[in-house]
Formats: structure tokens, C-alpha cells, sequence
């Protein structure tokens, strides 16, 4: 009996250091054997790495249903659940990690602006740094191929589009009135600030079914999420002063920046062809506040205040004593996120913002008074089913309420406006089938109260990568937009205005350097068409307006192949026509140039501690119509030139001495001509060149920041 016992105990023990042999081979997708993949039992030590055969094998004591992991870097993780008995003589195909830095980007139309894109078209520092963008963020976006150089205006036309057909967002939600107003060839600026955002993304074609209203593009800003440390800076420049701190405590942030501007030491010194009762005077404030939740989720406030005032007199060949404009402007607007994920890989982000605008304008004595409440609200959801599927969905709601006064001079005065909601709705999917081949699906419906009309948006686009430094992506959208307030407040008898996208974009990237090459069509339908001179309440309005747009941009940037040096080039060939508004033939807009070229280059100096560069911008002549020749936009302006230069010198490391000058060659560009209303005694008409109101503009600006680290300068901290 005891020996019986003591065979049991040893049979048993055998049993329980009895080991099981895996093994296998792990390959990719075309057969290729992988060496150094991971491989081993979910929590234990056994394992070991594939040869370079590909082949594993190694031994365990574990019993039962076990996890078998293979990994390796750029392929997809791959685990099999089984009985550890049956892991034997495996063909393990490993699949490319769609996720990984040289796997296929959705990118035909978008630019990126920002360090955490794969592939980033301009840097956060571009936007400060560009000589010709004056530190606004739409001057260094001008500089982008697909853009129009319209200098007297100041906003982005895009691709043969309308500024109003661009539209802007702060954290996905809607800004409604982006722009600080202004006078006749006085650009205007964007009203944020730009060290307030860690990243931009600026669609020139077709875009997310995530957004709407919008016939030409999107420009996406993104705040700052997690400001790194407490710092305060400090700006002293020849047009204002200005003031920011950023201060975190526990899971808590808060950025404040602050401006005031006053060009009436400017204009002394420098006058221009204006005469100013009173110059630009304006102050803003913005201010962010975060807070980071237990569960990492996050919640934004966003706020900002501008006020402008000023009152001008400028030269018009029908007035002798010229026109006398004056404005002032309030502009309020508040925007509030939250994100935060739940369930299986569920994302959940919300949003609202509250826009409130209000105007006082004055030409000559008429007087315009208008008020302007929007809002919008919008809810997204995103989920993640795996690296190669991915699914998001939403709605939103956008509420508009404007109303005019105009008050003509000894006449009765005059009240219109209008109230629209618009309901939307959307939905899109990206599709990874391998890190070579992907595709984004989605259908955007909106349905506007104000137009009664509901309209769908189909859109999609797929990218395949050509090789490890290039890919090619095709693109088609449909897109939809009211009209603008100028119309929808006299009428409103229409329906949206639309257009359709197709796209076809080439891109290489290698370290430091990039190449885009994209064609495009659009083709308008539904614009809004007019009988009259200018719209007014008398005019009769349709929507039978048509157009087209096609072109070619091409976008080349490389830094450091010249020592110290970064430059980036762009043109845009573009070839539209409209018929709409009042026009009586269908011919390319007066705002709409062949060709647009730019050279921005930057070169760091060591023994200077300086940085120096230039920005030259090129563009054919706009079209514009001669009362004294047959014929409708029948003549063309001379080309555009514009050389601008820039310096910014480190006095030390917290300390910037920043000089700009724009047009330093001071070209004189022609934006059109305005005609004298009667003939003179020849029978012809007199004109008088529509100039910018000075040629070249000078800038100074001292930059101090006081930061933890003893490091940081406004220049790098976007």
C-alpha cells in the first residue's frame, strides 16, 4: 500500500512539472518573416523573440486556457486565447499598425498647423514669425496655396470663393463674427489672439461631415489643453500694449490675455491717404479656463471681448469732400467644451457657444445700427471598435438673430432683419484597411427653419499610400450654406446656396521637407442673384446664380538643406467664373486672381542671436469693369507685389526685440478703380485707382516673458 502511495505522488508530481512546448512562426502581410517579435503567455515570464526566420518556440508549466501576445513596433498586437495544449506550429500573419507614423493620412484639402499632426504643413511658431503676417493668424494662412491675395480686405477667400464662405471654429464649436470690422481698404484682423491656441487645421477643399456652412472651407483653432508652467508675458509695441499670464493650480488653469491698441502715435508719425478725426482705438481681452476632472476628463470656458472705435474721411472721386465713416463695435463671445470617455473606447465631447455683436455705423449721415445674437450647440460622440474602424456622430443646433436700423438723412427710417434655427445632423466613419489604404465616409442633414428647406451632404474621401514617403488622396463632397445676412435680412425668399468638391491631392514627406501637389473642381449652384446695383430692401432676389472653380496649388516647404534656414513656397492656379449677385454674364469676380505665389523664408543667425526673414507675395491682376469700354469685368488691374521683411533678435533668452515691415519696397498696388457717376466733356468717364491706404506698414514690439523655467518667450509657446 505504501508503495502504491508512493508511485501516486510521484505520477502526480511528473504531471505538475510537466511542460508544454509552443512554437510558431510570425510573418507580415506579404509573408515576410519578422525578426524580434515579442511573444509570451499573458501574465507570466515564459516567452521569447522570433529569430530571423520568424520562428518562436519555448516552453511553460502553465495548464488550461491561456493568452498568447505577439507584438512588434508598426504591426497591430496580436492575442490568441486557447488551450495551451494547441499553441503548437502557428502561422502568425501580423497586420501593419494603422496607427503608426508612416501609415497612410487623410489629408486631401487640409492643411495642419501644430506639433502633434503626422504630417504638419506649418508650425504654431509660423504664425508669429511670418513677415507679412503682422502676428495674425490669417495673415500666415494667406500665405498657403488656394488662398486669394485680396490685401485690402484682410480675410481668407479661398479657392474662388467668398470670405463668408470660409467659417471658423474654437474647439469645434462655431465662431460667428471672427472679424474685427472696418472701413474700405482697411484689411481687417482676426479678433483672437494666437497664443491661445496650440494648433490649427485649415481646410482649403472639402472637409468632415462634421461641419457645415460652409461652401469653400473650415479653419479649426484649438486651445491650449494643459498649459506646461505659470508664466506671464509682457508686450510693448508701436501700435499698443499688451498683457498675458497663465497661472495652474491643483487640476486647474487659467490664461488671460490682454490688448489695447491705439494707432493715433502711428498715423502722426506715419500719415496715410485718410484723414483721421479719429484713429483706431481698441481693446480686447480673452481668457481660458480648464479643469481637468478624476477621470481625465476636461472641461474649457473660453471667453472674448473686443471693443473698436474709430472716424475717418476718405477720398472719393464722386464726393469732393470725401466720405466721412465712422463705426464702433462690441463684440462678445463665449464658448464652453467638455470631453470625457466612457464605456468600451466611447468619447463624448459637447459644446456651446454664445456669440452677441453690436455695430454703430455712420457714412456721411446716414446712419446703420445692427445687432447680431447667434448661438450655437453641439453634441459628438466617437468610438473607437478598433484601430481600423472608427465611427463618430453628432448633432447640432445654431440659432441666428440679427436686426438692422438705417436711418437715411431727412427721410423715415428703415427696420429689417431675421431670425434662423438650423438643425443638423451627421455622421462618418474612418475606414483603416491596411496603414496603406484608408477611407472617411460620412452624410451630413441640415434643415433650416428660416428657408424651410432640408438639405443632405454626402461626403468621402479615400487615401492610399504610394510607397514610405508618399501617398495620393481622392476627395467629393456636397456642401450647403445660407445665404449671407446682407441677403437674408431684405428677403427671405431663397434656398441654401450649394456647391460640390472634387479633389485630387499628391503628397511627399520626408524629414524636414514636404511636397503637395492637389487639383480641384467646384461647381456652385443656387446663388443668390440680385437686379439691382447694390441689395437693398427694393431689389428682387432669386436663386438661380451659377459658377464654377478649378485649379491647381502646389506646396513645397524644407528646412534646415541651407543651414539654419526654413522657406516655403506657394502657388495656386485657380479659373473660376460666377454668374450672381447682379451680374449680367457669367465672368471670373472681381476678388479672384489667376495666379497667387509665395516665398516665406527664415534664417537664424548664432553670432546675431537673431532671426531675419521675408515673405514675397505674388498675384495676377483682379478684374474690374471700365464704364468707357463695351463689355462686363472687361479690364484687369496691374499684378500685386509685396515684399515684406522681419527681424527678431533675442536679447536674452526671455527677452525678443521684434521689427516688421510690410511692402518695404512700397509698390504701389491697385485693388480696382472707382468711376466718376457723369461723363466729362469727352464723353468718358473719370476713374480713380483704388489704392491701400498706406503702401508699407512698420512694426515694433518688445516681447518679455517671465516663466518658471527661465526659458520660454512668446515666439515658442503656441
Amino acid at each position: 500500500m505504501k508503495i502504491l502511495f508512493l508511485f501516486l505522488c510521484i505520477v502526480m508530481q511528473f504531471q505538475s512539472n510537466a511542460q508544454t512546448t509552443i512554437s510558431g512562426t510570425v510573418t507580415d502581410s506579404k509573408k515576410h518573416p519578422i525578426f524580434g517579435a515579442n511573444v509570451y503567455l499573458d501574465g507570466t515570464y515564459d516567452g521569447v523573440s522570433t529569430n530571423e526566420q520568424g520562428h518562436f518556440l519555448f516552453k511553460t508549466e502553465e495548464q488550461g486556457t491561456q493568452t498568447l501576445v505577439i507584438s512588434f513596433i508598426s504591426f497591430e498586437t496580436y492575442i490568441l486565447t486557447a488551450e495551451v495544449s494547441s499553441l503548437k506550429n502557428l502561422q502568425i500573419k501580423l497586420r501593419d499598425d494603422v496607427n503608426s507614423l508612416d501609415a497612410v493620412v487623410m489629408n486631401a484639402g487640409m492643411f495642419e498647423a501644430g506639433e502633434k499632426g503626422k504630417v504638419t504643413v506649418l508650425k504654431p511658431l509660423d504664425i508669429v514669425t511670418t513677415a507679412s503676417a503682422l502676428g495674425d493668424f490669417l495673415g500666415a494662412l494667406q500665405t498657403l496655396p488656394g488662398t486669394s491675395a485680396v490685401d485690402e480686405d484682410g480675410r481668407l477667400f479661398v479657392r474662388g470663393g467668398e470670405a463668408e464662405e470660409t467659417q471658423i471654429f474654437i474647439d469645434g464649436i462655431r465662431v460667428f463674427t471672427p472679424y474685427t470690422p472696418s472701413a474700405n481698404n482697411l484689411p481687417v484682423r482676426g479678433r483672437y489672439s494666437p497664443f491661445l491656441f496650440s494648433g490649427i487645421s485649415f481646410s482649403t477643399g472639402g472637409y468632415s461631415a462634421e461641419y457645415g456652412q460652409a461652401l469653400s472651407s473650415v479653419l479649426l483653432l484649438n486651445t491650449i489643453d494643459k498649459p506646461d508652467q505659470e508664466k506671464t508675458d509682457l508686450s510693448f509695441m508701436s501700435v499698443g500694449l499688451g498683457l498675458g499670464s497663465t497661472q495652474i493650480w491643483d487640476k486647474n488653469s487659467l490664461s488671460v490675455n490682454a490688448s489695447y491698441t491705439n494707432l493715433a502715435p502711428y498715423q502722426f508719425a506715419l500719415p496715410d491717404r485718410n484723414k483721421w478725426i479719429k484713429p483706431v482705438e481698441a481693446i480686447s481681452g480673452e481668457t481660458v479656463y480648464r479643469h481637468t476632472f478624476k477621470d481625465d476628463s476636461m472641461l474649457k470656458v473660453y471667453g472674448a471681448f473686443s471693443a473698436t472705435n474709430f472716424d475717418l474721411i476718405q477720398e472719393d472721386i464722386n464726393f469732393d469732400e470725401g466720405v466721412r465713416f465712422r463705426l464702433k463695435n462690441s463684440n462678445l463671445y463665449i464658448n464652453t467644451s467638455y470631453k470625457n470617455k466612457f464605456g468600451n473606447n466611447w468619447r463624448f465631447e459637447t459644446g456651446l457657444s454664445f456669440t452677441n455683436d453690436q455695430t454703430e455705423m455712420k457714412v456721411i449721415d446716414d446712419k446703420i445700427n445692427n445687432h447680431e445674437n447667434s448661438a450655437h450647440f453641439k453634441l459628438k460622440l466617437k468610438k473607437n471598435f478598433s484601430n481600423r474602424f472608427k465611427i463618430s456622430l453628432g448633432s447640432e443646433y445654431f440659432m441666428t438673430h440679427f436686426n438692422e436700423d438705417y436711418q437715411p438723412l431727412l427721410e423715415n427710417s428703415f427696420h429689417y432683419g431675421f431670425q434662423n434655427n438650423l438643425l443638423a445632423a451627421f455622421v462618418e466613419t474612418d475606414i483603416f484597411f491596411s496603414k496603406y489604404l484608408a477611407a472617411k465616409i460620412g452624410v451630413r442633414a441640415e434643415n433650416s427653419e428660416l428657408l424651410n428647406e432640408f438639405t443632405l451632404s454626402p461626403r468621402a474621401s479615400i487615401a492610399y499610400k504610394l510607397g514610405k514617403k508618399s501617398q495620393f488622396s481622392l476627395a467629393y463632397g456636397q456642401f450647403y450654406q445660407n445665404p449671407k445676412n446682407d441677403f437674408l435680412k431684405f428677403s427671405e425668399d431663397f434656398k441654401a446656396e450649394n456647391t460640390s468638391h472634387v479633389i485630387a491631392n499628391f503628397q511627399s514627406t520626408k524629414q524636414n521637407q514636404i511636397f503637395r501637389l492637389e487639383a480641384y473642381y467646384k461647381d456652385y449652384k443656387s446663388l443668390v442673384k440680385f437686379d439691382t446695383e447694390m441689395a437693398n430692401f427694393n431689389s428682387n432676389f432669386n436663386n438661380n446664380g451659377t459658377g464654377f472653380a478649378k485649379g491647381i496649388d502646389l506646396f513645397w516647404r524644407q528646412n534646415g538643406k541651407i543651414k539654419n534656414t526654413d522657406y516655403w513656397v506657394s502657388y495656386s492656379y485657380l479659373d473660376t467664373k460666377r454668374d450672381y449677385r447682379n451680374h449680367p454674364i457669367a465672368a471670373r469676380p472681381n476678388f479672384a486672381s489667376q495666379h497667387n505665389l509665395s516665398i516665406v523664408a527664415k534664417h537664424w543667425i548664432v553670432d546675431l542671436k537673431s532671426q531675419v526673414g521675408f515673405s514675397y507675395n505674388f498675384a495676377s491682376g483682379r478684374t474690374f469693369t471700365n464704364p468707357n469700354e463695351p463689355g462686363f469685368l472687361n479690364n484687369q488691374t496691374k499684378n500685386f507685389n509685396s515684399l515684406s521683411l522681419n527681424w527678431a533678435y533675442l536679447i536674452d533668452q526671455q527677452k525678443i526685440l521684434y521689427l516688421s515691415a510690410s511692402n518695404v519696397l512700397g509698390t504701389q498696388n491697385v485693388f480696382g478703380y472707382n468711376y466718376k457717376n457723369t461723363q466729362n466733356s469727352f464723353g468718358n468717364f473719370d476713374r480713380q485707382a483704388i489704392l491701400p491706404n498706406v503702401n508699407s506698414f512698420f512694426f515694433v514690439g518688445f516681447f518679455w516673458t517671465i516663466s518658471d523655467d527661465n526659458k520660454s518667450n512668446q515666439l515658442d509657446n503656441l
